[in-house]
């Protein structure tokens, strides 16, 4: 049965409808209770909100920029086009709203070491900066694909302290990047702090996350408002495991005149087998603590995802926008390679603003959808992430196509 409000959040057990839950080994069921009300008692307390919104001002910068994309405006000629500058903040995208948060209840719990799992590197940066202002040893794990395609950022967490631990195991990426922190968070429950980067994991992570990074749809609410003098009428952001998409949408999911699209890596094509869109290409099932669509073979077990950015190569999802899949609430479309790299160069030529590739393929369907519609339709997309960090696989592939 359709909720009446999609903003009431999970159910005493963590879950979205048949989404969420606690799969998790029974070392980490009490601390995970512990976190859970940890979470929701620095959540209702003032001065707890004071010093999240200190720190988002001082050290992040927010607010970030609702910014009017002109030039793409006149380019496809139909929606106004405004942007959501995440890649802005401080360290470089929307991560480390998320750590601020997380790193302020590690320190409210006693907790003496930080880990995080990394695909891009942007969550490692975010991890590894907030750990080193709050003078916290962290370690980071990332795989060894994506270590070799996101050198600038491991040289970033170095930087600041933080070991970074090679992952080998399968594919080296993101989903085995999470494995082995898990691996760790489990052997070190008693100090450790462990730091999820997206809206996945056991409860209470899906929500959490999605509680800290939902500033950037609270701020865009507030901006389009005092621009426009009313909502946007389209909201667009890319996902992976979802969390600057669940950010940006959660404060607008009760509007229903608000139309919200989340965009996946279609990779090589949907038909190809070499993708991350694990709404338009997977089935529910169990990983990393969860409920949710995932990447599976026949006998259940989970297949490799392929993205060209590495924050999006990963087989599952969110399992709150599972729910929002199934509720019909949020259409999920997917994007391939080439369709994200055509509106990287674009944005790159038209805004002068070099994109992460993951918001590539936010803006690949916005240059679907932009010509279609009126002049007088509002759409942001969020700006998840700036592309410095993709400069070498975007030349590689300038290399390869020359």
């Amino acid at each position: 049965m359709q909720s009446t409000t999609f903003t009431q959040g999970a159910d005493a057990q963590g879950q979205f409808g048949q989404f969420g839950g606690r799969f998790v080994a029974e070392t980490l069921m009490p601390l995970i209770l512990d976190l859970e009300q940890a979470f929701n008692t620095a959540m209702a307390e003032p001065d707890f909100l004071a010093q999240l919104d200190r720190f988002n001002a001082e050290f992040i910068g927010r607010p970030s920029p609702l910014y009017f994309a002109e030039r793409l405006t006149e380019q496809y000629g139909g929606a106004k086009i405004y942007f959501k500058r995440e890649e802005l903040n401080h360290t470089g995208a929307h991560k480390i709203n998320n750590c601020i948060g997380q790193v302020l209840l590690a320190k409210r719990m006693g907790k003496t070491r930080i880990i995080a799992e990394t695909g891009a590197g942007m969550h490692g940066v975010a991890t590894a900066t907030v750990a080193a202002r709050f003078g916290l040893p962290c370690v980071v794990y990332m795989g060894a694909t994506d270590i070799d395609r996101q050198r600038d950022n491991v040289a970033r967490m170095r930087l600041m302290g933080a070991e970074i631990i090679p992952v080998t195991s399968g594919r080296g990426t993101l989903k085995d990047a999470m494995n082995e922190a898990l691996r760790d968070w489990v052997t070190n429950v008693d100090d450790t702090f462990y730091m999820i980067g997206t809206v996945a994991g056991p409860h209470p992570y899906p929500t959490m996350v999605r509680d800290f990074q939902a500033i950037i749809g609270r701020e865009t609410r507030q901006q389009m408002l005092a621009l426009e003098g009313r909502l946007p009428d389209s909201l667009v952001a890319c996902i992976g495991g979802g969390s600057n998409a669940m950010g940006q949408f959660y404060p607008f999911l009760d509007d229903p005149d608000v139309q919200i699209i989340g965009v996946e890596a279609a990779g090589h094509g949907l038909d190809s087998g070499e993708h991350a869109a694990s709404l338009k290409g997977g089935q529910p099932g169990v990983l990393h603590g969860n409920r949710t669509y995932l990447l599976q073979d026949g006998d259940g077990q989970i297949t490799d995802a392929h993205s060209i950015s590495a924050g999006l190569d990963y087989p599952g999802i969110g399992p709150e926008h599972a729910w929002l899949h199934e509720q019909g609430r949020v259409e999920y479309v997917a994007v391939t390679d080439q369709e994200a790299l055509a509106a990287f160069h674009n944005c790159c030529r038209m805004e002068g603003i070099i994109p992460a590739l993951e918001t590539a393929h936010a803006l690949a369907e916005v240059a679907k959808r932009a010509p279609t519609l009126p002049a007088d339709h509002l759409m942001v997309v969020c700006l998840s992430g700036r592309g410095d960090k993709d400069m070498p696989t975007v030349l590689r592939m300038m290399e390869e196509s020359a």
